[in-house]
């Protein structure tokens, strides 16, 4: 269910609406948001580097494997990047993902499976509580994504959109935005890109804000999977 915490926002900036829409406000957002980023993301790093740590040692041991995984993810404008997470599947979990192409709940080129049998024990926490997106605070430092935008598809599913899902680049993708906080369960990614798409035409400061501290309500409310 789509839940409007953002339902003071203009109505024209949802796609196919009866009037014209707001212009995108593409690009990376200036140094406010880039200074948001940095504070924030450094801030969260020093807060959670022990439970981190902590993670990673426990992937690691669970089955004696790399706890980190590294994938190519696009970011503004479609340009790759490596994006960081603590490792939740099998290492041969990429070569599998072919043999569940039809068991996708997902429309459109996303991919997701509720009880995706790659996904291991020790995951399966990461994956409910969202803690295995911790590392990517580094890529907000690095300036790959941010901590409010639209969250980054992998390179594969970019390859696959229409015209108009490309959209959705136009800014940096981030750790959480609006359809994470309103929409997270919805199988609909016409849905999905049509809210990327509100918050790209309504994006401020203050918007960020809200979303940030929305944030952890969302992930208990409606937990990872």
């Amino acid at each position: 269910m789509f839940i409007d915490v953002a339902q003071d926002l203009p109505s024209t900036v949802f796609v196919g609406g009866g009037t014209a829409p707001a212009p995108l406000r593409a690009g990376d957002g200036g140094w406010p948001k880039r200074a948001l980023d940095v504070v924030g993301a450094a801030a969260l790093l020093l807060v959670f580097a022990p439970l981190l740590l902590a993670l990673a040692a426990l992937v690691l041991v669970s089955d004696g494997h790399a706890p980190f995984f590294t994938q190519q993810r696009a970011g503004l404008l479609g340009r790759p990047f490596a994006l960081y997470k603590l490792r939740t599947m099998v290492p041969d979990a990429e070569a599998r993902k072919a043999a569940l192409a039809d068991r996708n709940e997902r429309t459109g080129p996303a991919f997701k499976l509720r009880d995706d049998p790659r996904v291991t024990p020790v995951g399966r926490f990461l994956r409910r509580t969202s803690l295995d997106e911790l590392p990517q605070l580094l890529n907000v430092l690095q300036g790959h994504m941010s901590l409010v935008g639209p969250r980054p598809a992998t390179t594969e599913e970019v390859a696959a959109y229409l015209p108009r899902h490309r959209t959705r680049l136009a800014v940096k993708p981030g750790l959480t935005g609006l359809w994470q906080v309103t929409a997270r369960d919805d199988p609909d990614f016409e849905r999905w890109v049509e809210i990327d798409l509100r918050y790209i035409r309504t994006r401020t400061l203050w918007l960020d804000l809200r979303l940030l501290a929305l944030t952890p309500l969302a992930l208990f409310r409606h937990p990872g999977r």
